[in-house]
């Protein structure tokens, strides 16, 4: 099956979506260097500008050979001041393979809706045009705002997920294509994430 040609960017109500370029790499960089956006998953954290310019890649290839992937996330109003990353990828986490929902987004983005009215634009990409099965999310369990936002976008708690040797298991939570279209569709509730 032939790839989709990759979209120079998609729109939302209030945000930009754009596949990452190698020109976003200081951006990134800075993102996970923030240790308030760092706080539940540092450990998951790529550590260094060589680690983290092989994810950017590994981000790029995805859209290259899917034609998804994460996106480079900015405002409407401020399209060339990004405020994080986030979108879908196939990957494995634990061991479980599956299509995973990401994002880091800064906090001066945080409380807003903003992460949920993109994974809403994912959601809608991934089971009503690429019709997916599910999509699923990794989370600790301290961090209880990203939680939240899961759950308010639809996700349930599945199971948990051994990282490794001494990490805290994490949460998987998941939405499968039938639940996804019997939810409601609405503005993206905003969580209160104090940094």
């Amino acid at each position: 099956m032939p790839v989709p040609a990759v979209p120079a960017a998609m729109l939302t109500s209030r945000l930009v979506l754009r596949p990452p370029r190698d020109s976003d790499l200081q951006t990134l960089i800075a993102l996970y260097a923030d240790p308030a956006v760092n706080r539940f998953c540092a450990a998951a954290t790529p550590k260094g500008p060589a680690v983290i310019e092989a994810q950017l890649q590994h981000w790029i290839a995805h859209w290259q050979k899917r034609g998804f992937g994460h996106w480079a996330i900015a405002e409407r109003d401020r399209p060339e001041a990004l405020i994080g990353f986030g979108g879908l990828m196939h990957r494995s986490v634990a061991g479980h393979a599956g299509l995973y929902l990401y994002y880091r987004i800064t906090p001066q983005a945080w409380g807003r809706g903003l992460a949920s009215e993109m994974a809403l634009y994912a959601f809608e990409q991934a089971f009503e045009q690429r019709r997916e099965g599910t999509v699923v999310a990794a989370v600790l369990p301290n961090n209880a705002p990203t939680r939240k936002t899961l759950e308010c976008l639809g996700l349930r708690l599945k199971g948990t997920l051994a990282d490794g040797p001494g990490s805290a298991a994490a949460l998987l939570y998941e939405l499968d294509a039938d639940r996804w279209a019997g939810l409601p569709r609405a503005e993206p509730e905003a969580i209160a994430f104090a940094a």
